[in-house]
C-alpha cells in the first residue's frame, strides 16, 4: 500500500511538473502572440504612413502636371490666336472642338491608367533602399493580385447568380404561359 501511495505521489508530482511546463509554454506563447500583435500594429502604422505619403506625393505630382498642361494649353491657345489674328480671314470663326466633344472610352481608360501608373526613379537609390523599394513593390503587386482574385471570384459568383435568376424567370414564364393557355381553353 505504501508502494502504491509513493507511486501515486510520484505520478501526481510528475503531473504537476508537466502542467507547470505547459503553463510556462502557454505564457511564452501568449507573450509571443502579444509581441507579434504589437509588431503587426507598428507595421500597419508604418504602412499607413507610407501610403499617406505616397498619396500626397501623387496628388502633388498630379496637380503639378495639370498646372503644366494648363500652361501649355494656354500658351498653345495664345500662339494659335496670334497666328489666326495675323492671317485676318473674314468670316472665320474659331471653334474649340475639345470642349463639346465627349472623351471616348479609350481616352478615359488611358487617363485612368496614367493616373494609376507610378514613375519609378531608382537611379539614385543605394542597394538597401533598392531592396526596400523592391519589397514594397512586391507587396503592392501581391495586394493587387489579391484584389484581382477577389473581384474575379465576385464576378463569377454574380454571373452564376444572374444565370440562376434568368433560369428561374424563364421557368416561371413557361409555367404562367401554360396556365394561361389552359385557362383560355376552359
Amino acid at each position: 500500500m505504501e508502494k502504491d501511495l509513493n507511486e501515486l505521489q510520484t505520478l501526481i508530482g510528475a503531473h504537476f511538473e508537466g502542467r507547470k511546463k505547459e503553463e510556462e509554454e502557454l505564457l511564452g506563447l501568449t507573450d509571443r502572440i502579444e509581441k507579434r500583435r504589437s509588431e503587426r500594429a507598428e507595421q500597419m502604422k508604418v504602412r499607413a504612413e507610407r501610403e499617406k505619403e505616397r498619396q500626397n506625393k501623387m496628388a502633388e505630382e498630379k496637380a503639378r502636371k495639370e498646372d503644366e498642361e494648363a500652361k501649355k494649353k494656354a500658351d498653345d491657345d495664345a500662339k494659335m490666336k496670334k497666328i489666326l489674328g495675323s492671317l485676318n480671314f473674314s468670316g472665320y470663326k474659331t471653334q474649340n472642338k475639345g470642349s463639346t466633344k465627349r472623351p471616348t472610352e479609350r481616352e478615359k481608360k488611358r487617363k485612368i491608367l496614367n493616373e494609376r501608373r507610378k514613375e519609378l526613379s531608382i537611379d539614385h537609390l543605394k542597394e538597401d533602399r533598392l531592396r526596400e523599394k523592391a519589397e514594397e513593390l512586391w507587396k503592392w503587386m501581391h495586394q493587387l493580385e489579391a484584389e484581382k482574385f477577389e473581384l474575379q471570384y465576385k464576378f463569377s459568383r454574380q454571373k452564376y447568380e444572374v444565370t440562376v435568376l434568368r433560369n428561374r424567370v424563364s421557368d416561371h414564364q413557361k409555367i404562367t404561359k401554360g396556365s394561361r393557355s389552359k385557362g383560355l381553353r376552359k
